[in-house]
């Protein structure tokens, strides 16, 4: 039984009591079901210094590449958080590799985290080839691997980087063929007790292109809203829009343009160019 499953059937278990009222009559006692805080963020023992030079909210924060990061995560935030609402569930993908999608996650989750009104946990659930870990200089440990197969606490897995109020779980064990992984019960009550957890802060899931593996498509029905992200003159027409086809039924927050020329010179802009947009 889920730890969801077991506070529900408490509070359940709690409106069922029965106390005396004023009057000596016995009357049922109403509560309300409040979620337990979530674990703590662990403490930074060592504030890490990642050297990449494309990890540009973090190294070059001055640069039009990262305000064009910071414009983008203005738009992720008044599509996703509201007075009466939050979700905060975001995937990022491509269509086919090598387009950029692990150094949007990153900028974005960088970006997010320097702000003082967000916290963000970035989950790097490309379980074949991780690579959120290499970018931040971080040894490889348990991750979400090991809490899908093993049990191991979701707490134990997290990683305080020092930058911001950016914390990682990082891919784990690497593993050759997740799909049974992905599409099990076990994952999605994982979503959702991470959402339970961490009601507060923004959960960014780096995951592997889209048309190379199902387990992809399978994790976009359980977020929130999905980031595409499309490096130009790489994926061809019929890849992206095969790729956006099967999004059908997700909520397709935007495109993000990237490595755009910006001139008819062929000048390049920077390495990113982010144009995010309501997709229709």
């Amino acid at each position: 039984m889920s730890r969801i499953e077991k506070a529900m059937e408490k509070a359940a278990q709690l409106r069922d009591e029965v106390a005396p009222s004023s009057e000596g009559h016995p009357q049922k006692r109403v509560f309300k079901a409040i979620p337990s805080q979530p674990p703590p963020i662990p403490s930074v023992a060592h504030k890490i210094r990642p050297d990449n030079p494309y990890l540009v909210n973090l190294n070059d924060p001055h640069s039009p590449t990262a305000e064009e990061y910071r414009k983008l995560k203005s738009v992720l935030v008044k599509m996703t958080k509201g007075e009466d609402f939050f979700k905060n569930t975001i995937m990022v993908t491509s269509a086919v590799p090598h387009e950029g999608k692990t150094l949007t996650a990153l900028n974005l989750a960088i970006s997010l985290a320097q702000e003082f009104d967000h916290t963000v946990l970035l989950v790097d659930a490309d379980l074949r080839s991780p690579s959120v870990q290499r970018y931040l200089n971080i040894d490889n440990g348990k991750g979400l691997s090991d809490v899908l197969l093993d049990g191991t606490d979701i707490g134990d897995t997290i990683i305080a980087t020092g930058i911001g109020k950016l914390s990682i779980i990082p891919a784990g064990h690497i593993v050759s063929n997740p799909v049974e992984l992905f599409t099990s019960q076990k994952m999605k009550e994982l979503i959702e007790e991470m959402k339970y957890r961490y009601p507060d802060r923004y959960l960014i899931f780096d995951t592997p292109p889209i048309l190379l593996f199902a387990e992809t498509r399978s994790l976009a029905h359980q977020m929130d809203g999905v980031l595409f992200v499309v490096k130009e003159r790489l994926a061809s027409h019929e890849n992206i829009k095969e790729a956006v086809e099967a999004l059908k039924g997700c909520e397709l927050l935007g495109m993000v343009y990237n490595d755009a020329i910006l001139d008819r010179h062929d000048e390049r802009y920077s390495y990113y160019r982010d144009y995010p947009h309501k997709a229709t």
